[in-house]
């Protein structure tokens, strides 16, 4: 049954090892909250025997949710499956800092997305280890924050950030072409809530320049791919890859253009999919319900 359009939808998102009766089991629960399923989808992979579902769901009637109730109710069975899980609610708008360098792309596409509501979420801060694009900022009514960060300066620079994160009860940190390597103990910190976008499909062309790299070696496609950050290095489980066709005529700027595209292209998607609690991470791997 279609609930209303301006009813409140839950998600429940899930994975465990694959058995007869999980979607059997977790529709039961639902209909016993007299929920009505409004989007559902599932994988079962046949390499790691494990299954993965994500469920968005709304009471009939269009009433309000109890999402304590359905957690206490989910509960049984997500032990008796040996599932992760959560429930979310779908109109929930995480807060969000952005972190950025000097490239405006990224930055400006995230927030013209939030502004007509493409992305439900809140921009509570722009961060930058340089003072250029605070007018962007400002164009949006965001508050801007610069740290600068020089080699003597690191730590203390990343302790004012994690002050920022916890002060503003921050839960997504995206580095939107942010140009400075995080330490171990900050991934740490933001592990599971920090997204970041890399300028190629990774692992390659990695360092400086690398559309003049891409150039030099006569590439025939380019594109940028949204990650988990991780202590490992650009290594992080990916999210989502942007792929644009190029040829010989392809400058270096025209390189770079395109490639600006593919990297807005890509981070949105990860941070849309992230805001509305559709990626699952297992271990190095992600399984997104786009």
């Amino acid at each position: 049954m279609t609930p209303p359009a301006d009813a409140q939808h839950g998600v429940l998102l899930l994975h465990c090892p694959d058995a007869p009766g999980i979607v059997h089991a977790v529709t039961g629960v639902l209909v016993d909250q007299s929920c009505t399923i409004v989007q559902s989808g599932q994988f079962g992979s046949s390499t790691t025997g494990e299954f993965f579902m994500r469920v968005e769901f709304a009471h009939a009637d269009g009433s309000p949710l109890d999402l304590d109730a359905v957690r206490a109710a989910v509960a049984p069975v997500a032990e008796q499956f040996g599932m992760t899980w959560t429930v979310a609610d779908r109109s929930h708008r995480p807060r969000v800092v952005i972190m950025v360098s000097k490239f405006a792309h990224c930055l400006v596409d995230l927030l013209f997305r939030a502004s007509v509501g493409e992305l439900s979420m809140d921009v509570v801060a722009v961060v930058s280890n340089h003072p250029d694009l605070g007018r962007v900022a400002d164009s949006y009514g965001v508050r801007f924050v610069h740290i600068p960060v020089t080699p003597d300066t690191k730590a203390d620079a990343e302790a004012q950030l994690l002050e920022l994160v916890e002060a503003e009860g921050v839960e997504l940190v995206v580095l939107a072409r942010y140009m400075q390597i995080l330490s171990d103990g900050l991934c740490r910190a933001l592990a599971g809530r920090a997204i970041n976008i890399h300028h190629s499909m990774l692992p390659s062309f990695k360092g400086a320049r690398p559309y003049h790299q891409a150039h030099a070696r006569g590439v025939k496609v380019i594109g940028a791919t949204a990650h988990y950050v991780t202590a490992d290095l650009d290594e992080g489980p990916i999210i989502e890859q942007e792929l644009i066709r190029v040829d010989h005529s392809y400058s270096p700027d025209d390189l770079a253009a395109r490639g600006r595209e593919a990297e807005s292209r890509a981070l949105a998607r990860a941070v849309r999919w992230h805001t509305e609690t559709r990626i699952a991470v297992v271990g190095n791997r992600t399984v997104v319900f786009a």
